[in-house]
């Protein structure tokens, strides 16, 4: 299943058409969420932070070879009416004995997702399982991050249902890459999360909220820039592709009112925040003395 497979502007390369948040986003969210954690767990996780910052994308490199990892990166709100998240229930089983759980695997499955690697990484903890718990973290950090994108939250996820195709890459890959050293990284201390499925939802609900902002600014900017100003010929790695200018990033980003940077902002103290709930919920464990075995 390709649902989220970003379809961009032809001639972009396989990696990015494959990247949610794009790469770069997604390594320095798991790279600032290290620290926002307690003295407790930031030497262990410092110590780490290679690894953490290299597995962030892994979930989205398993979509090569695993078909069901698509839909555990997005949750097609607008699937389920004017009023989604007042008609889903919370619950998998509930949700899935409502809708099917066919159902939930084709329109995404995000919330569920988040707190399945979540309870994994408690499970870690528990254990001492060094490589259980920094693959747990790099893959829960991603799946939190992706909740946090609000085109991961419609059917129209690309824009090609409004004629905006190739908006996902401009949102969270061409934005952030042009811009992200610009943001502000310090966004406080993680906290603890009492519920981490309603926490779940609540992301992804704020970030259903963000979505007719994020479409209907784009087609307004679009109508102000012709073709050979909206798009540039775009060194990208070792290859020219078209991509969108950085003129219209700029206009887009300025529109948005810094929309981008704070979801970048919210989804590290987000990830950060379910690490260390899942570390509490495990009895606070004395992670020192894995630091060593981690190198």
């Amino acid at each position: 299943m390709k649902r989220r497979i970003v379809l961009s502007l032809s001639g972009i390369c396989l990696i990015l058409l494959c990247s949610s948040w794009g790469f770069f986003a997604h390594y320095r969210i798991n790279s600032l969420a290290v620290y926002t954690l307690p003295k407790a767990m930031a030497t262990f996780y410092k110590a780490n932070i290679n690894y953490i910052v290299e597995h962030a994308v892994s979930a989205d490199k398993r979509r090569y070879v695993d078909s069901t990892e698509a839909p555990r990166h997005y949750f097609d709100a607008d699937h389920y009416g004017k009023r989604p998240f007042m008609a889903m229930p919370l619950k998998w089983k509930d949700a899935a004995a409502k809708y099917t759980a066919d159902t939930l695997d084709k329109y995404g499955t995000v919330p569920w997702t988040i707190q399945y690697q979540y309870y994994k990484l408690v499970r870690a903890f528990k254990a001492h399982d060094t490589t259980g718990i920094l693959s747990a973290s790099a893959n829960l950090g991603h799946y939190v991050a992706d909740a946090h994108v609000p085109l991961h939250l419609t059917l129209n996820y690309n824009g090609q249902l409004t004629g905006q195709t190739g908006i996902h890459a401009l949102w969270e890959s061409r934005i952030p890459e042009l811009f992200a050293d610009k943001y502000r990284p310090i966004t406080g201390k993680a906290r603890y999360i009492e519920n981490p499925l309603n926490e779940a939802f609540r992301i992804c609900r704020a970030s259903f909220k963000s979505v007719d902002t994020v479409l209907r600014f784009e087609r307004l900017l679009s109508k102000t820039f012709p073709p050979d100003k909206k798009y540039a010929m775009v060194l990208h790695g070792k290859k020219q592709i078209q991509d969108y200018s950085e003129a219209y990033s700029a206009a887009y980003q300025k529109m948005l009112g810094g929309m981008v940077e704070r979801k970048m902002r919210e989804s590290v103290i987000s990830v950060g925040s379910f690490w260390y709930s899942a570390w509490v919920d495990a009895g606070q464990p004395d992670l020192n003395s894995l630091t060593l075995k981690a190198q």
